[in-house]
């Protein structure tokens, strides 16, 4: 399992997606080498979901090929 830290998730890069934008309900991602943090843009002190880079990659692959 994955479990930044809070100091962790706190330093992230976090970005915005520019999806998300237009509708006031965005979504930050953050990318690092052992993990990837996902969370709500208006909550940033809130919970994050944190998954393996892999993980991510096969989120984000069914997405845009419509899986899910």
């Amino acid at each position: 399992m994955i479990h930044p830290t809070p100091e962790q998730l706190a330093r992230a890069d976090w970005a915005t997606s520019s999806y998300s934008a237009a509708n006031n309900e965005c979504v930050e991602v953050a990318l690092t080498n052992t993990w990837v943090g996902v969370r709500d843009t208006k909550t940033p002190g809130g919970p994050a979901l944190a998954v393996a880079p892999s993980t991510w990659a096969a989120v984000v692959e069914a997405v845009r090929t419509e899986q899910i």
